[in-house]
């Protein structure tokens, strides 16, 4: 037996149509005419959700280093284990994006194995690739207690295909949404692997939204949101999880978390679309006012957004060569717009003031209301 999602009351079935509404939005935005700004919003967007699955579990990158591994360049910051942690996690991901859309697609345990194999294989200790050989315990190294206990390792074999017949059931009518979610929670308290759980649950919920093709696979993550609010996530699956495997325990705040986060993330991004549209506006002014290349666009809308552009990041997307993408980024430190900073290997650029000034006009409110109260806090 797994953990059993109730049929929705009236809000939750409020909620999850307007978080369908806003994918709708978002869809729209992202297919109606093409963008040239898309590009960074799907790498930013990427890159954070990797980002964020992994500083849940204490791997801590920069975005920057979050896209170098997702465009297969060396981090500026990240080394060692937080490096490797994100550079198989990225690849997994990666996979997850290329399944989205496979006409040939079927969940399987093998599935689930290769996807832990290609996160932890950094780390043989780990059992990449295997269901875990013993009893397995999230411990609270704070107050230093054990605060949940998996089933017993004999009983994973079979779960797991339990799970797996679950989200190959297309006849239960079940909304991809509260289908993703109920997969990532069985997935997390079965606790299959000996380590890297809570990341492929999130996988397995991201993959799950991302076979209804409403939305790419980046956009439809709540992972971002989850690295963002872990606190609360920890909370709640502590409160559903009971200490120990308990299938017949009540998942609705479970629910109602994941479609709160569901509703937080998207209109998050329907507000860096907006924003995105505007400083790409406003940057087009300022090329073609200065006689800059238009290529140069990408360079700009990269350090506006935050990001440390370089020659190495600039020159695929730009589809210049080596010399050109180095002539450009020199001109834009010229113009004012760029600061170089560092040598050799680790030269970068960062916005200028000015160029922050610009952004800051085009910037919209953060505040993101719960879905669930009239006037909840502000959480993004």
């Amino acid at each position: 037996m797994l953990f059993q999602a109730p049929a929705l009351d009236e809000k939750e079935e409020e909620v999850l149509e307007k978080v369908e509404e806003l994918r709708r939005t978002l869809g729209y935005a992202f297919s109606a005419t093409p963008r040239r700004w898309y590009g960074l919003l799907r790498r930013v967007t990427f890159a954070r959700a990797v980002r964020g699955s992994n500083s849940i579990e204490g791997y801590n990158v920069t975005v920057d280093d979050a896209i170098a591994a997702a465009e297969g360049e060396e981090p500026l910051e990240a080394r060692s284990e937080a490096w490797e942690a994100v550079k198989g996690y990225q690849t997994a991901m990666t996979y997850v994006l290329q399944l989205a859309t496979d006409l040939h697609f079927a969940y399987s345990t093998d599935l689930l194995r290769s996807l832990h194999f290609m996160m932890t294989q950094h780390d043989l200790k780990r059992n990449p690739g295997r269901w875990r050989p013993g009893p397995i315990f999230v411990r609270d190294d704070e107050r230093n207690e054990i605060v949940y206990e998996g089933p017993d390792a004999e009983r994973v074999p079979g779960l797991m295909a339990e799970l797996v017949g679950f989200l190959n059931d297309s006849s239960d009518g079940m909304p991809a949404t509260v289908k993703a979610a109920m997969g990532h929670l069985n997935l997390v308290m079965i606790h299959p692997f000996s380590d890297g759980n809570g990341r492929m649950a999130r996988a397995l919920q991201t993959l799950v939204l991302a076979r209804t093709g409403v939305l790419a696979p980046q956009f439809s993550s709540i992972e971002e949101y989850l690295g963002r609010n872990t606190q609360a996530y920890y909370d709640v699956l502590a409160r559903v999880g009971g200490g120990r495997w308990s299938p017949e325990r009540e998942v609705r705040p479970w629910l109602r978390f994941c479609l709160t986060a569901h509703y937080r993330q998207a209109r998050t991004l329907v507000l860096r679309t907006r924003e995105l549209e505007k400083l790409w506006n406003a940057l087009e002014v300022e090329v073609r006012r200065r006689g800059l290349p238009e290529r140069t666009l990408l360079a700009l809308a990269d350090a506006a957004s935050g990001l440390r552009v370089r020659n190495a990041t600039y020159r695929p997307i730009a589809d210049v060569s080596d010399h050109l993408a180095g002539r450009d980024l020199k001109l834009l430190v010229e113009q004012g717009f760029l600061i170089a900073k560092g040598e050799r290997r680790g030269r970068h650029y960062v916005a200028s003031d000015d160029l922050l000034k610009l952004r800051a006009r085009v910037q919209e409110p953060r505040r993101v209301e719960d879905p669930f109260e009239e006037e909840g806090p502000e959480r993004t």
